[in-house]
């Protein structure tokens, strides 16, 4: 019983942290692209990002602690961040 609470306490405080991460992304996003800062922004493509960096950040955290979950975390707001900046050219014409 008491396994299967923190399994809850822990899918839960993951599901938490990635909805926020998407709010605080799509209304990021929406105003840099409001705004000018953005020429361009898919709010739509995170989502599928943060339920796949979601799973994997509970399997982490479960196998490795706390401190494995929050760089799975972070690193997948950076990528996220370093698509967007591609996707606006800050790398060049690349995309």
């Amino acid at each position: 019983m008491r396994r299967w609470l923190a399994r809850a306490s822990l899918l839960l405080s993951v599901v938490a942290a990635w909805l926020g991460a998407y709010v605080v992304w799509t209304f990021a996003g929406g105003l840099a692209l409001h705004y000018g800062l953005l020429g361009t922004y898919h709010g739509a493509l995170f989502a599928p990002v943060a339920a796949i960096g979601g799973v994997c950040h509970y399997r982490v955290q479960a196998r490795a602690g706390r401190e494995g979950g929050l760089a799975v975390f972070v690193g997948v707001q950076l990528a996220w961040l370093a698509v967007v900046l591609l996707q606006n050219g800050a790398f060049g014409n690349v995309w």
